[in-house]
């Protein structure tokens, strides 16, 4: 699943562990998720989302096209 999770991540100055202790998962499902080698539930979705501030358009919006 394509997505920015990194750049989001790295805007509120988060390691990925510091993520995945915010969000209940581990710096692996994280790193994956970075990788676009996993598809997050939409509640881990919505949790990473409220860790970063940000919404789920800014970090997971895929357009139509991809």
């Amino acid at each position: 699943m394509k997505n920015n999770l990194k750049v989001a991540r790295v805007q509120v100055d988060l390691t990925q562990q510091q993520l995945a202790e915010k969000t209940g998962v581990t710096r692996q499902t994280i790193s994956l998720i970075e990788k676009e080698k996993y598809n997050p539930t939409l509640k881990l979705c919505l949790n990473i989302c409220y860790a970063v501030n940000k919404t789920l358009d800014d970090v997971f919006w895929i357009d139509r096209e991809e």
